[in-house]
């Protein structure tokens, strides 16, 4: 039984369709500001890698920041959900969900499998993606260098703000000052690791912990958490799509308790179609309502 899930975050778009437990097609992509059109193309694309038909696809569960943006999804569910059944699917031995996205972060607490309490900072750039792509912008470096970079300093440099424009005032005074690019960076991430563990700390951090999302990407970020808890965390393979993958595993749920006619209803009514708000009807195209 083929199923999809589909993670449309504020900056990365994902999607997993799965065969039972097997992932058949995984994809990132970047997320635009016309999100129904790319649903629409990052689902033809998934399909066309594993070579399936989108009639095939038995249920589709889409999730994120995006959701209800995605047309041909038979449901949606929230991204906490997801991102809990997507972890516990890779790691069951894991109570602490770590996910730092681009425009927010959240703690998850797992027990027996099941999510027992989160926590969201959604209000301020600190701890997401989006600081460290800010701070990239003012020390002339890639952003997949910063974790690297961050690791070799010796002495990290002070920084107190977590704001982004106040941190970024603080960068230019620390180089000012002399200190170099790695020390900086190191000095950001601590300072993040600081303002996330702060944030996790009210759902009382327990072993095994997880990160996921972009952060996960980022060794320094990853490292600087690890020295802020006080033991190491698991990362996995790839942590952009559990998110996608607890869809997926939602989907298969979702689908195996309905009958052949209530599937075969439902896949009736959807269409994959590259539709958008900003498109004026066309002959041959049909508004969308």
């Amino acid at each position: 039984m083929f199923v999809a899930g589909i993670d449309i975050g504020s900056t990365i778009t994902k999607i997993v369709i799965s065969n039972g437990m097997e992932v058949r097609a995984a994809m990132i992509t970047p997320t635009g500001p016309e999100h129904r059109r790319l649903a629409f193309r990052v689902m033809d694309d998934a399909l066309a890698s594993c070579f399936l038909s989108f009639n095939e696809v038995e249920y589709i569960v889409a999730t994120g920041y995006g959701r209800i943006n995605v047309p041909f999804a038979d449901q949606q569910v929230t991204e906490i959900t997801c991102h809990m059944r997507g972890v516990h699917c890779l790691f069951p031995e894991v109570r602490t969900i770590i996910d730092i996205g681009g425009q927010d972060s959240k703690g998850i607490k797992i027990k027996d499998g099941k999510q027992v309490d989160f926590i969201m900072n959604d209000k301020c750039a600190a701890g997401t993606g989006r600081f460290f792509e800010v701070m990239t912008d003012v020390l002339g470096v890639k952003l997949e260098e910063i974790g690297p970079m961050s690791l070799k300093s010796e002495k990290p440099a002070s920084i107190s703000s977590l704001c982004t424009v106040f941190a970024e005032q603080e960068v230019y005074l620390r180089l000012s000052e002399g200190a170099s690019v790695e020390d900086i960076l190191a000095g950001l991430h601590k300072a993040n690791a600081s303002r996330i563990h702060s944030m996790i700390g009210k759902l009382r951090i327990e072993r095994e912990v997880a990160m996921t999302g972009g952060g996960a990407k980022n060794i320094g970020l990853v490292k600087a958490m690890e020295d802020r808890i006080g033991f190491p965390i698991v990362v996995p393979p790839e942590p952009l799509i559990t998110g996608a993958l607890g869809a997926a595993l939602i989907a298969r749920e979702v689908a195996a308790r309905l009958t052949p006619d209530q599937l075969r209803e439902k896949k009736e009514k959807r269409r994959l179609e590259a539709v958008t708000f900003f498109d004026d009807p066309k002959p041959g195209k049909e508004r969308l309502l």
